[in-house]
């Protein structure tokens, strides 16, 4: 089953969102997952990771100080409060549950498209 992002919507720049996902994979509460985004004519690029307990988590340059990732294994819940919103973070967010993340680095299958859902869309004015 896919994920399911909810949460976008439109901020003026410096507002704050906070999106979810609901990953109903079994194996979810022991695997890495990760936020991405993607702006249409673009590739989609990796926002934020976080390892299968929380403990560990990993960001974007563009993001990092700003995007704070977290995980609710109880509730197969993957979310992402971002703050300090700008013009450049709108794009449509995805998350996937399908990742390798070790070592600062990570890894995901663009083509697994049973990894991705619909996204949700993010909009920031200026």
């Amino acid at each position: 089953v896919q994920p399911a992002e909810s949460g976008g919507g439109y901020v003026q720049t410096g507002g704050s969102l906070r999106l979810s996902c609901a990953i109903s994979e079994g194996s979810f509460s022991t695997s890495a997952a990760g936020w991405f985004r993607r702006v249409p004519g673009k590739e989609r690029e990796f926002v934020a990771a976080i390892n299968w307990n929380g403990h560990s988590t990993y960001y974007s340059e563009s993001v990092k100080g700003r995007f704070t990732i977290s995980r609710d294994n109880a509730k197969g819940m993957l979310y992402l409060q971002m703050n300090k919103l700008q013009p450049g973070d709108t794009a449509v967010y995805y998350c996937n549950a399908e990742i390798v993340y070790s070592d600062q680095s990570v890894r995901w299958d663009e083509d697994d498209i049973a990894a991705w859902g619909q996204g949700t869309q993010v909009t920031v004015s200026s």
